[in-house]
């Protein structure tokens, strides 16, 4: 197990599912954690439940809306304040919203396009001052998903952005790694998550009957991987997408959901 005892990781997007998982493992590793999310509530309450299982306070809530440029900045600079540091950033925040290309809006995109590309660029913008600041060798791991890789009908837009992550970790590799911050990202495939499984009761089984290792991805499975790209071990490691999909993506079958 990686220990992150002494450093600081901020995760946004973390109230549920694969980001609340992150700040799990994360707080459990020994890290100083700043969990964020845009529902104020749902984050007071993800930080409490896990101090109280931890007994001791290690998760900060940080509640807002990363696609306003303005509250990253100050979450950013309230985070080192606090903690003293910034070590890892992991940007996971996004939303995800399908729609037939000839049917989407531009209020969709807008809102889409604001969260998953604006809000992210500049939550790692303000990290990446921060680190450099600190002449910190900080990590920088984005949330993206196969659908960055592999098409699927109507999430032309949500590709698209998640196909945008991946290549601005590529270039934020080229411009950070000489400051000793390296930017990847993990691809998660179909995962079980509250979200999946409330739109779908059947989506484990469904999903595990088309991925190469007959399951479904959990958000540990996610977490691991990031774990060790927060890690002195993958320091080397710059601008690269880990896929985490059993090999779906491989051939990318998708479920009989008859």
């Amino acid at each position: 197990m990686y220990t992150y005892t002494g450093k600081t990781v901020v995760v946004t997007g973390a109230g549920t599912g694969i980001g609340y998982t992150l700040a799990k493992r994360f707080a459990e590793a020994g890290a100083w954690v700043a969990l964020n999310d845009r529902d104020a509530d749902l984050a007071a309450q993800a930080a409490q439940t896990l101090n109280t299982a931890l007994d001791r306070t290690v998760v900060h809530a940080f509640a807002g809306d990363v696609s306003d440029a303005a509250f990253t900045q100050q979450m950013i600079e309230q985070v080192v304040a606090q903690s003293g540091r910034l070590d890892v950033m992991l940007a996971n925040a996004g939303v995800t919203d399908y729609g037939p290309f000839l049917e989407y809006t531009p209020q969709m995109f807008d809102r889409l396009t604001g969260i998953n590309l604006r809000g992210t660029y500049f939550t790692l913008q303000a990290a990446a001052r921060a680190m450099i600041a600190q002449n910190i060798p900080g990590r920088i791991i984005v949330t993206s998903s196969v659908t960055g890789i592999v098409a699927h009908a109507n999430l032309s837009a949500y590709g698209m952005t998640k196909a945008g992550l991946i290549h601005l970790a590529r270039y934020l590799a080229v411009e950070l790694g000489p400051h000793g911050i390296t930017v990847n990202t993990v691809a998660p495939g179909a995962t079980i998550t509250e979200r999946t499984l409330q739109q779908n009761p059947d989506y484990s089984e469904q999903w595990s009957q088309v991925t190469p290792t007959q399951r479904a991805a959990t958000p540990d499975d996610i977490a691991a991987a990031v774990l060790f790209l927060a890690s002195p071990d993958a320091r080397q490691i710059n601008g690269i997408t880990l896929t985490v999909d059993g090999g779906w993506t491989v051939y990318s079958p998708l479920p009989d959901e008859s």
